[in-house]
């Protein structure tokens, strides 16, 4: 068996801290490098090797890359979709010039595998909004969306042209209770639960019957691990693949919070991300997925609420 040395770029955010952890796990601390601009998350310090990189700085990425063996590379280095909007510019280079110049060491050192998610970003307004299909009319209106688009069809060819066996999953909003949000149009789903257990209340910036489509943190790192996992014949999908958890609104997530704290309060004040939210399908079919690597979630909104709270 060939020694696996996993680099994961974007360690200390809020999917590369539980992914690098559960990466250690299967391949051993020593075996997978941390890097990140930020300073180590206090969650990674002392689990394993840490190194601070600038994924834009291409040389330096390089120079990683050959002194540390590394064989396969986890891309979560981005600028999310709220954060974007402030700064579209910064949101397109980042997001852009950081996946090529992973491709492109990706392709020059033959490395074994290359990670890099994409998102539900990607479908826009004209997107079929209920059980939104693999296949389908793609019209992102945000920067962070459009961003993942362009970047989904640079995986593909360079899978296509070079061989290089990239693969992504779109994925949901994200909940976790381990590491803070990153920026995202979702987030209102984990501030809800720390301001429900420290205010009990929560002004949301979302109206109450947005449905969108949710992940629970350890299904994400689950998929994410089982689609890498997976013999290269089985994947079929070298864009990105639909995955998708559950789909819930504020007013659902907030009456199962009640159940936990029944002095809990929502109000509404919805801003500027409601038009992102709104421009995003309610749910996803992702069929595909299932049937290419045997994907199934784990967890739904009661049984993602009652574990938030014994780990809060």
């Amino acid at each position: 068996m060939i020694r696996e040395k996993i680099l994961v770029i974007g360690a200390s955010g809020q999917i590369g801290v539980e992914l690098t952890l559960a990466l250690r796990k299967i391949y051993g601390n020593a075996n997978v490098v941390a890097s990140d601009l930020r300073e180590e998350n206090d969650l990674l310090k002392g689990t394993g090797p840490y190194v601070s990189i600038d994924v834009m700085n291409k040389e330096m990425l390089h120079v990683q890359v050959i002194r540390q063996n590394i064989t396969q590379i986890y891309l979560l280095a981005a600028i999310l979709s709220a954060t974007g909007e402030k700064n579209p510019n910064l949101a397109w280079s980042l997001n852009m010039q950081s996946l090529l110049n992973v491709l492109d060491i990706a392709k020059d050192e033959k490395l074994h595998k290359v990670y890099w998610p994409s998102s539900i970003a990607v479908f826009g307004p004209t997107s079929p909004k209920k059980d939104c299909p693999q296949q389908t009319i793609i019209e992102p209106i945000t920067v962070y969306g459009i961003s993942k688009y362009a970047g989904e069809f640079w995986c593909n060819y360079y899978h296509q042209r070079w061989g290089l066996d990239v693969r992504s999953i779109r994925y949901p909003g994200l909940i976790s209770y381990k590491s803070a949000p990153g920026g995202g149009t979702t987030d209102y789903a984990v501030e809800i639960f720390h301001e429900a257990l420290e205010e009990k209340k929560y002004e949301c910036f979302l109206q109450e019957d947005t449905y969108l489509p949710m992940m629970y943190m350890p299904d994400a790192i689950k998929a994410t691990i089982e689609l890498m996992e997976a013999p290269e014949a089985k994947i079929k999908i070298r864009t990105s693949y639909n995955i998708s958890g559950m789909s819930f609104s504020p007013k659902e997530i907030a009456a199962e919070i009640k159940k936990h704290i029944p002095e809990f309060s929502i109000s509404y004040k919805p801003d500027y991300r409601q038009q992102i939210a709104n421009s995003w399908p309610q749910s996803i079919d992702d069929s595909v997925a299932r049937n290419d690597w045997d994907w199934k979630e784990d967890f739904n909104l009661e049984k993602m609420t009652k574990d938030m709270f014994e780990n809060l």
